[in-house]
């Protein structure tokens, strides 16, 4: 099982009806040369990386822009017609006056997998203890959480808010909790190093920014920032494999993380296995 744990299906034309908000999802997103694409074209791309499942990621800017990125009722839509192949993950605007209502009802009516949270466009703290009643009620249904994590390119999104230092009084209050930093922390590798060393719910992913190529940027990743056998020794079960889909093409990057010279055992976790274990379908 193969499993892209990060893709933004802002372009799913299954939720791209309305020009008002498609353009709003562009500006926000900070994408304005994509159009939307249908599901056979999805799936057609996804067989080609051999990729089996892929997470989807909606973001909720309510109390900061007005509305949704992608909705928990779209990511209900698209998973209803194609279970087989997508994960539908929830979100919530902290700042919401109801935001924990909207995170019980994503969690027990829209039967959603997760919660996407993403500091820097929402505009918080993770240590804010504004935050612990939406920890909690993930403890409560064992969901787990893909923060979004170091740079972000979206617009009007400051990466004060998603330095790894912030998310660590997190891991120590719930450590039952399972939660995803994603991106690497990039460009703060070794505080994201930092906080898998001590805290085993502490996962990543590998949809980080590239520069020059895929291929020099992962091995510039693994091989140099790191020593060559840090991640095979120490963050084998920890790593998902990530695209940022549709930033990036999901297919290169993975292609990317086959050409390093991890074993075959520590690829099979990066690839599907750790994302189960995120997900909690693997003890």
């Amino acid at each position: 099982m193969i499993i892209d744990a990060h893709v933004h299906p802002i372009y799913f034309d299954t939720i791209c009806e309305d020009d008002s908000v498609l353009k709003f999802r562009s500006e926000q997103f900070g994408i304005y040369k994509q159009s939307p694409y249908s599901y056979e074209e999805i799936i057609a791309e996804m067989i080609y990386g051999k990729i089996d499942r892929s997470i989807l990621l909606p973001l909720d800017l309510t109390t900061q822009s007005g509305g949704c990125i992608v909705s928990n009722e779209e990511i209900k839509k698209i998973i209803d017609r194609h279970p087989d192949s997508f994960i539908g993950f929830a979100s919530v605007d902290p700042y919401r006056k109801d935001a924990v209502e909207v995170l019980e009802n994503a969690f027990a009516n829209l039967k959603l997998s997760g919660l996407k949270l993403n500091p820097s466009k929402q505009r918080f703290y993770p240590d804010d203890k504004l935050l612990w009643p939406i920890y909690e009620k993930c403890r409560e249904y064992d969901k787990p959480i893909m923060f979004h994590a170091g740079l972000s390119w979206e617009p009007n999104a400051l990466a004060k808010y998603a330095n790894p230092i912030h998310y660590e009084q997190v891991a120590v209050e719930f450590p039952e909790l399972r939660m995803c930093l994603a991106h690497f922390a990039w460009p703060w590798v070794r505080e994201m190093m930092m906080l898998m060393i001590k805290y085993p719910n502490v996962y990543t992913d590998t949809s980080m920014l590239y520069m020059d190529s895929f291929n020099d940027f992962m091995e510039r990743i693994f091989m140099k920032e790191m020593e060559p056998q840090t991640l095979e020794r120490n963050f084998a079960k920890q790593v998902m494999f990530g695209s940022n889909t549709p930033r990036f093409r999901a297919f290169k990057l993975k292609k990317a993380i086959e050409n390093l010279p991890f074993s075959e055992k520590v690829k099979t976790n990066i690839f599907g296995g750790n994302a189960l274990a995120f997900l909690g379908e693997e003890k």
